[in-house]
C-alpha cells in the first residue's frame, strides 16, 4: 500500500545494512547471487529514509516483552505488527525531522538523563546497569533509546507547545470547578508511628502500650527528636512510615482529620484504633498559606572584555560605588553604566524576587545587604556588580501557586490533544511505501 501526498516525490533511500545490497536488481541476473541468503529487509520507505524488518522485530520483541511482563492478554500477532509498524513510522519522521532541524543530544546531557532515570528508581549508576544486565537487556542499548526518545520529545515540545493556548478564563473555570478545587487542594507530609496492640491484648498490656506512646508524645512536647524516639525505642516494636507528600484525602480518615488543626512540626496526641496506638507529625505541607520572603534590588552590571580586563573592570564598578555612596543617583548611573540590558533602562531595578530566582554568588550578596545600602562589589558569572536592596516583603503566594498548578494541568491535557493531532498531521503528509 502505498500513500502519496499532494506533492508526491520519490524518496533517496538511505542504506542501512550493507546487506541491503542484496534486493539489487544486479543479483536477479546471476545464478551466483541468486544463491545468497538476504539477511535484512526492507518493510516501509517512508520520506527519505526506511525501516527495516529487523528494527521492526526487535521493536515487537521488546513490547511483547513488556506485556508478558504485565500479565495482560497480548492482542493478534497482526494487529500488533501493525501497530508497531505504524509507530515506528510516526517515529522516523520525527527523527528525520530532527536530523534537519539539527536537534542533537550529547553525551553529557543523556548521562544526566540516565543519571536521573537511575535516582528516580533509587539506584546509583553502576546499580541501575546492573539491573538492566540481570533483565538481559543491553546498556550500551538503553543508552541509545534513551537518546532518540530525548530527540523524540523535543521535536514534539518544539511543535506542539506553541500550538497550545490557554486563557486566563479557563484557569479561573478549572480553579471553580470540584475537579480543580481537588487538583489544587494543600498537601501534607505526615510522619505515622503505630505502637501495636493485638485484639487480645490484656488490660495490663493496654495500659502498659498506653502509658508509653504518651509519654513518648510528652517527650516530643518537651523538645525531644519525634524520629530519634521512634527510631530508637527499645521497650516496643515500632513501625514508623514517612506517608510522603498527599492530599487530606489521600490519607487515612484516621490521619486525614488532624492535618486541619496541626502546624508544621507539630505531633499529635496519640490516637487510639483497633491496631494500637498512633503518634502523628505533620513534618510539613504546601499548597496553604504559602509564605515566602521576596526582595526588590536594582544592580549594576560591568563585564570583562577584551578592551577591559578583569582587574580594570573591578575597578570601574568601585569606582561607581564610591560615586553613588558619595551622593550620586543610582538609576542614574545604571541606565548610563550597566551592561545588564534588561534591567539598564529600568535604572538596574530587578523587581520582586523569590529565594533561589537569581545566581548563588548574586542572592548572597543581597541577602548579606541591609535596606538602602549599596553591597560591596562583587563577582558572578555574568561579571562584575553592585547591588542596592530596596525593600523586603513576606508574600503570600498561595494563589500564585494554585494558578500555577491549574495552568500547568489545563497544558498538559491540550499537550496530549495536539500531540496526537499533530502527529496525525506529518504521518498524513508523509510518503509511506509498504513493502
Amino acid at each position: 500500500m502505498i500513500k502519496h501526498p499532494s506533492h508526491t516525490r520519490k524518496p533517496a533511500i538511505w542504506l542501512k545494512r550493507l546487506s541491503l545490497l542484496a534486493i539489487l536488481p544486479l543479483l536477479l541476473l546471476s545464478k551466483a547471487y541468486a544463491a545468497m541468503q538476504v539477511l535484512d529487509q526492507v518493510v516501509a520507505i517512508v520520506d527519505d529514509d526506511i525501516i527495516l524488518a529487523s528494527e521492526l522485530a526487535a521493536r515487537i520483541e521488546v513490547i511483547n516483552a513488556n506485556i508478558q511482563k504485565s500479565g495482560k492478554q497480548p492482542p493478534p500477532t497482526d494487529q500488533l505488527q501493525r501497530d508497531i509498524l505504524e509507530q515506528l513510522i510516526r517515529e522516523n519522521i520525527q527523527m528525520q525531522m530532527a536530523a534537519r532541524a539539527g536537534v542533537r543530544i550529547s553525551d553529557a546531557q543523556l548521562n544526566d538523563a540516565i543519571a536521573r532515570i537511575a535516582a528516580q528508581n533509587r539506584m546509583t549508576l553502576d546499580e541501575f546497569k546492573a539491573a538492566l544486565e540481570a533483565d538481559g537487556t543491553s546498556y550500551t542499548a538503553t543508552r541509545e533509546q534513551i537518546r532518540r526518545d530525548m530527540i523524540l520529545q523535543r521535536v514534539q515540545q518544539g511543535n506542539v507547545n506553541q500550538r497550545v493556548q490557554i486563557t486566563e478564563q479557563e484557569i479561573a473555570n478549572l480553579l471553580d470547578s470540584e475537579e480543580g478545587k481537588a487538583l489544587t487542594a494543600p498537601e501534607y507530609r505526615i510522619l505515622h508511628a503505630l505502637i501495636p496492640i493485638t485484639a487480645s491484648a490484656s488490660l495490663e498490656k493496654e495500659t502498659k502500650v498506653r502509658e508509653h506512646a504518651n509519654a513518648l508524645y510528652q517527650q516530643i512536647q518537651a523538645g525531644k527528636s519525634y524520629e530519634e524516639l521512634v527510631l530508637n525505642d527499645t521497650q516496643f516494636d515500632i513501625a514508623s512510615t514517612d506517608l510522603g507528600w498527599r492530599k487530606a484525602a489521600d490519607l487515612p480518615s484516621l490521619i486525614a482529620g488532624l492535618t486541619g488543626s496541626l502546624q508544621k512540626g507539630q505531633t499529635a496526641k496519640p490516637i487510639r484504633s483497633p491496631s494500637g496506638y498512633h503518634l502523628v507529625k505533620l513534618l510539613d505541607k504546601r499548597g496553604e498559606g504559602e509564605v515566602i520572603p521576596q526582595t526588590r534590588a536594582r544592580h549594576i552590571l560591568l563585564k570583562a572584555s577584551a578592551i577591559r580586563d578583569e582587574a580594570a573592570t573591578q575597578a570601574q564598578i568601585e569606582a561607581l560605588r564610591t560615586r553613588i555612596t558619595n551622593g550620586e543617583d543610582f538609576a542614574t548611573l545604571a541606565r548610563e553604566y550597566s551592561e545588564d540590558i534588561g534591567s539598564a533602562v529600568e535604572g538596574g531595578d530587578l523587581g520582586w524576587t523569590n529565594p533561589g530566582q537569581l545566581v548563588p554568588a548574586f542572592q548572597d550578596a543581597m541577602d548579606a545587604t541591609k535596606i538602602d545600602e549599596v553591597s560591596p562589589a562583587f563577582r558572578s558569572q555574568y561579571g562584575w556588580h553592585i547591588l542596592q536592596v530596596q525593600e523586603r516583603r513576606q508574600k503570600d503566594v498561595t494563589e500564585e501557586i494554585r494558578n500555577n498548578m491549574a495552568r500547568s494541568f489545563i497544558h498538559k491535557r491540550k499537550y496530549q490533544e495536539e500531540l496526537q493531532t499533530w502527529l496525525q498531521k506529518i504521518r498524513d503528509e508523509a510518503y509511506v511505501d509498504f513493502k
